[in-house]
């Protein structure tokens, strides 16, 4: 039996035994009710009562009973769910004993299959086996007959190259007594020879003795008058000809110099502004000012104190200026203005700390300036604190002409030189772009920028070759390499072209008006313009006082007399406008 049969039972048990319980109890209290009430007339409430507790063990003994008659179905279904187990248990033995008695019978089959299979292939392989011996067999035979054949063959080589070596030994014994004949016959014809230039000797001996004896001197004598007078010639011709190289190179020297700096200059071209030590910064209103200025001047006072740059504030409109010699405090003082206009709280504490601000921000693009130029130049091994030197050289001017920019144009310069006359380019370039290098310190130290330069670039590892360019670009120190000379050529080039220095720049504004005065003191001339930076200048002329030949003579005279009095490169255009306009009053 099974565990839920078990329990059945015992559940039924129990039922039973409460039953059982309930009648006894309410039997005992129908004997008490009945005692009492013979004994004495009790209450009618305890008889109500007892009969409300029979009532109540009724019905629980119904219950009882329900529950009995449930267990008694479930128990019946127990069995038969287990009577019906044990006939499938029995259905499976019994399907279990055929299929194991199916699998013995086709085992048995499938051995007798093997058996006979593995007899089949034994027997394939036998005869694979005979048959590949008799292939070997044969192998074998074919092998040792084609080793016969090509003994066989050698043999008759060897025959063939012993009767070539019989003959080859016939041919050279042949060649022998040819060699030997010849011998002979060069052994005569030497001896004929030397009787012959014996006789020559002889002949030529009385010959110069007939020659000596006719010129009366000797062959000593003349071989040594002979030997002067092409001396004496060769040294003239050498000379003629040292002369005439002497005057080419004279003549070429200076035309070919001038190519090569000219070449680098137009190659380079770079364009260039004008600096000076005044920034200008622009306000969006005149109350900015004051703003900037704070109660009792206490803001433009902490700002002067911490930048240490001069704040001019004039009656310029929406415009304050800042100066100071120094220029990277100066833009450090301006870009810190620029943001405290932009934020609009300025008091003491606040300028502080955009100070600071702004000094980083400035370091950094002093940083990038001098990366960008090493790209440019293609220099990627200089020392980090000359390339940080090189970046406060973004803003610092000389004569108006940026230092940074002005270093970056002389080393193109250089390069392009140094490639047209055949020198090592990288190390041109690199002196030439380092030559300017001690101007970051010329405030902080004493002495030349060339020589502070020098003493950088020889501290941080640069060669001898570039330091001596760099003090002698100057000539605080004379010149004694290409390298040096070269720098100064460079330099001379970048700082001396039109336009790039502020006295270059002044000599082309004086040279545009000299201009301008030529043609307006002309007679008929009503104004002139010089235009597209004086390469080209318009006249214009009264029409009444001008003819239209008028106006050709007086284009020649303005060339002619720019021409004579100026001097300018390349060449300036003349143009004469004579314009007639006539008015009519229609009434």
């Amino acid at each position: 039996m099974t565990a839920l049969v078990w329990v059945l039972v015992v559940a039924i048990v129990v039922l039973a035994v409460v039953v059982v319980a309930g009648m006894l109890l309410g039997a005992r209290a129908l004997r008490q009710l009945r005692v009492r009430g013979d004994a004495a007339g009790q209450d009618q409430a305890v008889v109500d009562d007892a009969l409300a507790k029979v009532e109540d063990a009724n019905a629980k003994v119904e219950d009882a009973n329900a529950k009995v008659d449930d267990a008694n179905a479930k128990a019946a279904s127990v069995r038969a769910e287990a009577a019906a187990a044990k006939a499938e248990a029995g259905a499976a033995r019994a399907e279990a004993r055929r299929v194991l008695e199916a699998a013995h019978s086709e085992a048995d089959t499938i051995l007798e299959h093997a058996h006979r299979q593995a007899e089949a292939d034994a027997e394939q392989v036998r005869a694979a086996a005979r048959r590949q011996g008799e292939r070997e067999v044969a192998l074998l035979n074919t092998t040792a007959k084609e080793q016969a054949a090509e003994v066989e063959r050698r043999a008759a080589r060897i025959d063939e190259r012993e009767r070539q070596h019989a003959d080859e030994v016939e041919r050279l014994v042949e060649r022998e007594r040819r060699l030997a004949t010849m011998d002979a016959d060069l052994a005569a014809r030497e001896a004929a020879l030397a009787r012959r230039e014996a006789e020559l000797a002889g002949i030529e001996e009385a010959k110069r003795r007939e020659l000596e004896r006719i010129a009366g001197l000797t062959a000593d004598v003349a071989r040594a008058e002979l030997v002067e007078n092409i001396e004496a010639q060769a040294k003239r011709e050498a000379a003629i000809l040292v002369r005439d190289i002497e005057s080419e190179a004279k003549s070429t020297a200076d035309s070919r110099a001038r190519r090569i700096v000219v070449d680098a200059i137009q190659r380079i071209a770079s364009e260039q502004t004008a600096e000076s030590v005044v920034s200008v910064l622009h306000l969006p209103s005149d109350e900015m000012k004051g703003r900037i200025i704070g109660r009792e001047g206490r803001n433009i006072r902490a700002f002067e104190s911490v930048t240490g740059v001069n704040l001019i504030i004039d009656d310029t409109p929406e415009a304050v200026l800042l100066s100071c010699f120094d220029p990277v405090r100066r833009e450090v003082g301006r870009l810190t203005l620029e943001k405290l206009v932009l934020d609009g709280r300025i008091h003491p504490h606040r300028i502080e700390e955009v100070f600071d601000s702004a000094k980083n921000e400035v370091e950094l693009l002093c940083d990038r300036a001098a990366e960008e130029a090493l790209v440019d130049v293609g220099i990627t091994d200089l020392h980090p604190e000359l390339a940080k030197l090189l970046g406060r050289l973004r803003y610092r001017t000389s004569y108006g002409q940026n230092v940074l920019k002005h270093l970056v144009e002389t080393a193109h310069i250089a390069g392009i030189m140094a490639a047209e006359l055949g020198l090592d380019v990288p190390s041109m370039k690199r002196a030439a772009f380092l030559h300017d290098i001690g101007k970051a310190l010329t405030h902080e130290v004493e002495g030349s920028h060339a020589l502070i330069g020098a003493d950088l670039a020889r501290k941080y590892g640069e060669s001898d070759d570039v330091v001596h360019a760099i003090e002698a670009h100057h000539n605080e120190v004379q010149p004694q390499t290409i390298e040096a000379v070269l720098t100064q050529a460079a330099d001379a080039c970048s700082g001396g072209r039109p336009g790039a220095r502020r006295e270059s720049l002044e000599a082309y504004v004086k040279r545009l008006e000299r201009i301008e005065e030529i043609a307006a003191s002309k007679v008929g001339v009503e104004k002139v313009f010089a235009m597209q930076a004086g390469r080209e200048i318009r006249v214009m002329v009264r029409p009444d006082d001008i003819d239209d030949i008028g106006a050709a003579v007086l284009a020649r005279d303005v060339a002619k007399q720019i021409e004579e009095e100026l001097t300018y490169p390349g060449q300036i255009r003349v143009t004469v406008v004579r314009e007639s306009r006539v008015t009519e009053l229609a009434r």
